[in-house]
C-alpha cells in the first residue's frame, strides 16, 4: 500500500485522490496522509511575507524524506524550481486550463473597460505575478492581499466583499465550482502569462526508491514535462520562487516546435518587460527568454 503525502485543501485533495485513481488504474493501490505546511498554518500574511520557499511543500517534503509517506503529490507551480537533495519530480499530470480567470461582481461590471473593471475597482490576489500584470493591463485597479483556499476566496467577489478576484481556472474547474453569479472573463494565457507550472500536478518521490519511481513513472505526460520544464528553468535561471512577478508559459506545436510568452516585472509596482520567444527546439530556449527579460536583448 502506497503512502501518498498531500495538504489537506478541498483542491489538494482532489488532486491526490485524482492521482489515486490513476495508479488504481493499473492495480496500485494506495492511502492519503494530510499534512499542514506553513502556508496553510500562516493565513494572515502575503506570499512575500512568508519565509524562504516551498512554504506549501516543505513539510510535506520533509515527511517524504524520513519515510512516513511514499510520494507526494504538489501542484507544480508551488513547489521551488530545486529539488531537496533526495527527492525527484517521478511524475507530472495532463494540464487543466492553463489560464488565471477574473471573476467580477455582476453589479460591479464595466463593460468597455479593460478586464470590465472600472477605474478603482478592487481586486483580489497575494501573487505579485498577477498584481504586475493586472498593472500593466489597467492600471487604475486596487489589488488587495487575500489568502485561503480557492472556494473562500471566489466568495470575496461573490459577496461583493470585493470587486473582483483573480484565480487559476485549473483550480476552478477540478473543483466544480458554480460561477453563475459571477461574470467570467478569461483573458488568453499569452496576455495574462500564467506561473510556471500551472495548471499540472507533480508526483515527487525519493530518489533512490527506484520502484516507487517506476510506478510513478506511468503517470508521467512527456509534453506537459517538457514544456514545464522551460517554464520552470527559466523561473530557475531568474533564481525566483513563488513571490516573484514573473510568468512564463511555453507550448509545443504539431510541428514540434516551441513557443514561450513571458512577462517579469523586478517587483509587482514596477513596469512590465514582455517577451515572446519562438524555437525548433528546447535546447538554449529558456536563456534566450530569460536574456531578452533582463536586457532586452537576444543571445
Amino acid at each position: 500500500m502506497i503512502r501518498i503525502g498531500t495538504r489537506g485543501s478541498r483542491l489538494a485533495l482532489w488532486q491526490a485522490h485524482f492521482v489515486q485513481a490513476e495508479l488504481r488504474k493499473h492495480g496500485i493501490e494506495s492511502e492519503l496522509e494530510v499534512i499542514k505546511t506553513q502556508g496553510d498554518r500562516v493565513q494572515h500574511l502575503g506570499f512575500d511575507k512568508l519565509e524562504g520557499k516551498g512554504f506549501f511543500t516543505k513539510e510535506i517534503e520533509d515527511a517524504l524524506l524520513e519515510g512516513r509517506v511514499d510520494c507526494a503529490v504538489h501542484s507544480l507551480k508551488d513547489l521551488p524550481t530545486n529539488q531537496p537533495e533526495g527527492l525527484v519530480l517521478a511524475a507530472l499530470s495532463y494540464r487543466a486550463s492553463v489560464e488565471d480567470v477574473v471573476l467580477i461582481h455582476k453589479d460591479r461590471v464595466v463593460k468597455g473597460q479593460p478586464l470590465w473593471l472600472g477605474e478603482g475597482a478592487t481586486i483580489g490576489t497575494s501573487s505579485n505575478r498577477r498584481k504586475a500584470v493586472l498593472r500593466d493591463l489597467h492600471p487604475g485597479l486596487v489589488p488587495v492581499d487575500i489568502r485561503g483556499n480557492v472556494p473562500t476566496r471566489m466568495k470575496k467577489a461573490l459577496s461583493g466583499e470585493l470587486d473582483a478576484v483573480v484565480l487559476a481556472a485549473a483550480g476552478l474547474e477540478r473543483l466544480e465550482l458554480d460561477l453563475s453569479e459571477l461574470e467570467v472573463i478569461r483573458p488568453s494565457p499569452r496576455e495574462f502569462v500564467p506561473a510556471p507550472g500551472q495548471g499540472v500536478m507533480a508526483v515527487q518521490t525519493r530518489e533512490d526508491d527506484i520502484e516507487m519511481r517506476k510506478k510513478l513513472s506511468l503517470l508521467h505526460h512527456p509534453v506537459v514535462g517538457e514544456c514545464t520544464n522551460v517554464e520552470r528553468t527559466v523561473l530557475n535561471l531568474m533564481e525566483g520562487g513563488c513571490s516573484m512577478p514573473l510568468g512564463v508559459y511555453c507550448e509545443k506545436d504539431q510541428l514540434g516546435n516551441y513557443h514561450v510568452w513571458a512577462a517579469y516585472a523586478p517587483d509587482a509596482a514596477a513596469p512590465l518587460r514582455r517577451v515572446q520567444v519562438s524555437r525548433s527546439t528546447r535546447a538554449g530556449l529558456p536563456e534566450e527568454v530569460v536574456s531578452q527579460l533582463l536586457n532586452g536583448t537576444s543571445d
